[in-house]
């Protein structure tokens, strides 16, 4: 299988028929090919047979290199994609070589370093890392900075040593091809051994590698049959809603012309019959033969549909491109949606469906980086019952909403370090502690990284390469000021403890829990550490590496020279040692690290806690007689300070808010984690088990062994209403563990109120042998070949039980500015808003809650079934209560309008909340109207756990069965095919890749840009093409009626009254422009108006600008105008001897003065330009009204005097 990928929608050997047969669909363009070749007939035809042609040409020329330019843009972002480098093991040549990406075929094996990009899906078979781990970033599939782990496959992981592909011989089964981002499974069989592996050994294509030096990979999947590409259903061709109209109204035309034509011919027959023998302007046969009247009739049908052509507007077509190009100009270049940190613009990217922002009825939203920033902030606790409430942050967030001080050029910024003076009792003397953290610099995704000391001399050093941001570690996430009442009690129980960090007997239960709580907070999560040495980017040899390597050096020598004692607990070879404030020599093994020896990454985890255990903190018991050489220690390790790279934000939070109680994480291994506590001691837990968070459990947890105590404990973090249940049930004597519970759910329910995200913290102690029995099932539930997950989660679910309640935390999650506000205009302009996330369920109820699409008001269903039948039963059982409720309040509503006020009335609103899997059987088991049904009734959807596939179906299902017009918007690539399967798509560009933006029909900065787009831009695109279109049905019709009036009086023989250069000029040069620069910078209502009353934009949502009603009553309006065109100048020249030609020049010039006119009565706004263009449109028809009539008045004259 080729891993060459293809999005464009046309070839060179099938654009022509393709592009044809798409145009085609415009029955206007069928209409105008089959006149044409009408007029190729010497009998029916009418005007010069070549010139007919060229219009329609013009018309599908210009729109195929429109199509064709669009398609291009495509083809040259494949190609840069096809032609990416990287590196493929070589079966001839036994090494790695570079191949472009096309290249690369399932099988082969792929080295990547730091920096990479994924080119295929891989299995992970080797890792530079201890244990085999693999740190990806997907930032460029779903749009998340954060790294994510992956494992190499068990039996092929050594650190120490190169991956050899010869010595690869074994058989790897996996799974078919399929879009399931989250399921993947299969085995290596190796002489009759077999190894089982999931999705967590998984690499997708377009996933960056990070933090890890060197990875190899076998292909699984190539190109086309990727999960990412599956998950692409490719580009679709859209038409608006305003064109799909335009054909009913061209059939109704085409309608009313047979019509006109049967009346010209039935006249014709009639007229030509009324001769006794011959017609004397017919010519013979060859027998000599004259036609029938009937056939002579028919021909007239023909001919009288050659005639009136233009009552069908071709020039439509290419006017509206042009108003469509103007309108994206006005669109792009809007001040307000530009993006000045980014330099980014709105971005048009299809030409064709600008209309059809101005009726949008639903609107299907990614959260994560579309409402989201994925900033997480902690904001309150409660520990033991006792409430914490962060006044002092809270007010800290209200007036600094936003001061992420990270600057694309590369500035410094600001973090908090630990509070370490706990004899102030001031909230704000943690502020003197300040560390100034060098954040990380980075270059595009397939640049290399040169290493660093200082990011300002990088970046002069490293030439021009753009920043990238360490997710969840801006200041307003990182800032928090500690509450002062939590400060003093840790303060007080950091009294109580001695020298070894142990608890006094008798200090209280209290004091147990904090130190405990804010260990869990520190210890269960997957956060990783790493300094201004230690990037995301590897640091490739270069003079600046070099420098920090050196720097490295030096200061162990300096240390050296100061002769300090060792004074580690528990040897320096196993986890579990103690570095403490006295004892600043005290080291942690390098192995137990697994640093390799003669590393020149300065940022490795041995050099990172060597530097710790050895840095400022020493200086102040190390011996007086040596300042210099301290104060030189002290400048060297200035700048190691930390940033914590995060799977999520709410770990993020939590780790940031125990760093501000001086509980700092300072380095994470596969098997250890090492933590300062407040008195500046260092502790090294060893880490034996990490239960990952998933959407079952709704929970983690960590297995740790206390490096002093030796106790195994379990560190438990999670979803309230699943933490809750499983903690011990309290004895009918302990009271005040009972109350505590109380007070904790009292506060729970708090936090939830407020839109606060809410995370249980608890605790349990195992024995050896209870750690054992489990360890034990645990190993065989990993290494089983059958039914591997199930077993694992059984194991997880047996160990989290009878656990200790701790605390809980309020976390809030940042929405992006606007957010809120964007919603709620969008929801009061009639616009129905679903959020679509493959995030988990909590997460999306409380972004929902907190942009305001839900409400405490609203009533919530839940959906989350497993299987067909259940679903079913639970879809039927909330349609039910919703129409029992819906009667009961209308039968309320009836009574309480006698005594209330209209607006007192409000109507229930209800919310639907569903998962993946529910979605799931939904689709297969034929439930979709029903489950339409529901959603009709709800204001607002929120679809969780849901893949790429199943959003796109979601889309399709409300787009084809209601009948509505859709509109999708996200930012990563796992957003691509909702994107395109919405009648609108809009991609969110800056940092989180390319791929929602190259597959969207526009890009936006943010989503409040969303607001002006629709609401302003929208309304304003719809009203003006819907009225120039309707203009333009009016101005052609009332014109070629002349010459269907002027039938009656000459017979109905097809004659014109007009010169035919005169009818060629009325839509190429007389009408052309007043209509253009009305339907390009008319204005019905400004901008402000439109933006303080969104209701306003219900109208493009009713398409009460353009609609059937409104058609029939413009097409009435020019019949009478033609008619008062035609018999004012028929009854002035009554009975004259004026030449036709003479007659019909003043009909020309009045229908073409009455048309101008009209268009000047309909438009809403009269500007500079409409001036200009309407005058010129009348000075030209005047010269040629004088040049085309020389001797008009005298030949008036001489019929006044007869």
């Amino acid at each position: 299988m080729s891993n060459k990928i293809r999005t464009t929608k046309y070839t060179l050997i099938n654009f022509l028929p393709k592009n044809i047969f798409e145009q085609f669909y415009r029955f206007a363009n069928i209409y105008f090919l089959l006149l044409a070749l009408l007029n190729w007939f010497p009998s029916i035809g009418v005007f010069h047979k070549e010139i007919t042609m060229l219009p329609l040409i013009i018309v599908m020329s210009i729109t195929a290199i429109k199509d064709g330019v669009e398609d291009y843009k495509r083809y040259r972002f494949d190609k840069k994609k096809n032609q990416a480098r990287t590196q493929v093991y070589d079966w001839k040549e036994n090494q790695y070589i570079e191949k472009c990406w096309k290249d690369v075929r399932v099988g082969d094996f792929v080295r990547l370093s730091c920096n990479d990009i994924i080119p295929a899906d891989m299995l992970l078979l080797h890792s530079s890392e201890q244990n085999g781990i693999c740190r990806i970033e997907t930032l460029n599939l779903d749009g998340e900075a954060n790294l994510k782990q992956r494992l190499a496959v068990k039996g092929f992981t050594n650190p120490d040593s190169e991956f050899e592909p010869e010595n690869f011989n074994s058989t790897i089964t996996c799974e078919n091809p399929n879009n399931d981002l989250n399921k993947f499974e299969g085995v290596v069989e190796n002489t009759g051994n077999k190894i089982g592996f999931n999705k967590d050994s998984l690499l997708l294509r377009g996933c960056t590698i990070r933090n890890t030096n060197v990875i190899v990979g076998i292909v699984v999947y190539a190109g086309h049959e990727t999960k990412a590409l599956l998950n692409n259903n490719g580009p679709r061709y859209k038409r608006s809603k305003l064109e799909r109209r335009m054909n009913t109204y061209v059939l109704c035309c085409v309608t009313l012309m047979a019509v006109m034509c049967f009346i010209g011919a039935l006249g014709h027959s009639i007229w030509v019959g009324a001769f006794a023998s011959w017609t004397p302007f017919e010519y013979p046969d060859n027998t000599g033969n004259f036609i029938s009247a009937t056939v002579s009739g028919l021909y007239m049908f023909l001919t009288m549909m050659i005639l009136l052509q233009v009552f069908i507007p071709i020039s439509l077509y290419v006017s509206i491109e042009f108003v469509r190009l103007g309108q994206i100009f006005f669109i792009h270049n809007d001040v307000e949606m530009y993006n000045e940190s980014s330099d980014n613009r709105l971005q048009c990217r299809t030409l064709n469906i600008t209309e059809d922002l101005g009726q949008i009825q639903y609107i299907f939203s990614d959260k994560t980086g579309t409402l989201t920033e994925n900033k997480m902030v902690f904001r309150r606790c409660t520990i033991m019952g006792t409430e914490f409430r962060h006044d002092e942050n809270t007010k800290r967030l209200s007036t600094q909403r936003e001061l992420d001080s990270y600057d694309k050029d590369g500035p410094l910024l600001k973090s908090t370090g630990p509070v370490t003076n706990f004899q102030s009792s001031t909230s704000h003397r943690w502020q003197k502690n300040i560390r100034s953290v060098q954040r990380s610099q980075s270059i595009s995704s397939q640049q290399q990284f040169t290493g660093f000391k200082n990011c300002k001399k990088s970046a002069m050093d490293c030439g021009s390469f753009s920043s990238q941001r360490v997710a969840f570690s801006s200041p307003l996430e990182k800032d928090i000021i500690p509450d002062e009442v939590l400060l003093n009690r840790i303060q007080d129980a950091v009294v109580h403890m001695d020298s070894l960090t142990r608890l006094k007997a008798g200090i209280g239960l209290e004091r147990a829990c904090i130190i405990d709580f804010f260990l869990a907070l520190t210890l269960c999560n997957t956060v990783e550490v790493s300094t201004a040495t230690q990037p995301r980017q590897r640091v490739l040899p270069s003079p600046l590496s070099k420098t920090s390597t050196n720097s490295q050096e030096e200061l162990q020598q300096l240390f050296q020279k100061l002769n300090l004692k060792h004074t580690s607990q528990s040897g320096s070879d196993e986890p579990g040692r103690l570095c403490d404030k006295a004892s600043p020599s005290s080291k942690i093994s390098p192995t137990s690290y697994g640093a390799e020896s003669g590393t020149d990454d300065a940022g490795s985890g041995t050099d990172l806690i060597n530097n710790v255990c050895e840095n400022g903190k020493a200086a102040d018991s190390i011996d007086r007689e040596v300042p210099d050489i301290t104060a030189e220690a002290e400048e060297k390790t200035s700048n190691l300070d930390f940033c914590y790279e995060a799977e999520s934000p709410d770990e993020a939070a939590l780790v940031h808010a125990a760093q501000a109680y001086n509980f700092m994480l300072l380095s994470r291994t596969p098997d250890q984690v090492t933590v300062e506590l407040p008195q500046g001691d260092l502790l090294a837990f060893e880490l034996l088990h990490t239960l990952a968070f998933d959407s079952t459990r709704k929970r983690m947890s960590v297995i740790v062994k206390h490096p002093l105590t030796k106790e195994i404990i379990v560190y438990t973090k999670g979803a309230d209403s699943v933490i809750m249940d499983l903690l011990e049930e309290p004895a009918r004597d302990e009271k005040q563990q009972r109350k505590i519970m109380n007070e904790t759910q009292k506060y729970l329910d708090l936090y939830a109120s407020n839109g606060l995200r809410t995370l249980c913290i608890a605790k349990k102690v195992l024995s050896d042998d209870e750690y054992k029995k489990w360890a034990s099932l645990r190993h065989e539930a990993e290494t089983s070949i059958v039914d591997r997950e199930a077993l694992i989660l059984e194991t997880a679910l047996q160990l989290e039980t009878n656990l200790k309640l701790l605390g809980a935390t309020g976390i809030e999650d940042r929405l992006q500015d606007g957010v809120p506000d964007t919603i709620e205009a969008l929801r009061e302009a009639g616009i129905l808003i679903w959020i679509l996330t493959g995030d988990k369920q909590e997460t999306a109820v409380n972004i929902a809650y907190a942009c305001k699409l839900l409400t405490s008001k609203d009533f919530v269903f839940t959906l989350n079934c497993k299987n067909q039948e259940a679903c079913e039963s639970l879809l039927d059982c909330i349609l039910d209560e919703i129409r029992i409720y819906k009667e009961v309040n209308c039968t309320t509503s009836k009574l309480t309008t006698d005594f209330a006020p209209v607006s007192s009335v409000s109507k229930p609103s209800f919310g639907l909340v569903i998962d993946g899997k529910t979605l799931r059987a939904i689709f297969h088991g034929n439930l979709q109207k029903k489950f339409l049904e529901l959603a009709k009734c709800c204001q607002s959807v929120l679809c969780c756990r849901s893949t790429p596939l199943q959003k796109s179906m979601v889309v399709k299902l409300v787009r084809d069965h209601l009948k509505v017009m859709t509109l999708a918007i996200g930012d990563g690539a796992n957003d691509v095919s909702m994107i395109q399967a919405a009648d609108v798509g809009i991609g969110i560009f800056g940092q989180e890749g390319m791929q929602a933006v190259m597959a969207s029909d526009f890009a936006i900065s943010h989503f409040k840009d969303l607001k002006k787009l629709l609401l302003v831009h929208g309304h304003w695109c719809y009203t003006r093409l819907a009225n120039m279109i309707i203009y333009f049905f009016y101005k052609n019709v009332s014109y070629v009626n002349l010459l269907f009036w002027y039938q009656f009086f000459c017979g109905f023989t097809g004659s014109t009254m007009i010169d035919y250069w005169l009818m060629i000029f009325f839509n190429l040069f007389f009408t052309s422009l007043p209509p253009l620069m009305c339907g390009i910078l008319d204005r019905d209502v400004s901008a402000e108006m439109l933006l303080e009353l969104p209701k306003l934009y219900r109208s493009g949502q009713q398409s009460a600008a353009s609609n059937l009603g409104t058609f029939l009553i413009t097409m009435l309006d020019a019949f009478y105008q033609s008619i008062a065109c035609f018999f004012i100048p028929y009854f002035t020249y009554r009975d004259s001897n004026i030449d036709v030609f003479t007659f019909g020049t003043p009909m020309n010039t009045l229908s073409l003065f009455t048309i101008l006119a009209h268009l000047a009565i309909e438009a809403k706004t009269w500007i500079t330009e409409g001036h200009i263009y309407v005058a010129h449109s009348a000075s030209a028809l005047s010269s040629q009204f004088a040049n085309e009539n020389p001797g008009l008045g005298f030949c008036f004259d001489i019929t006044t005097n007869q």
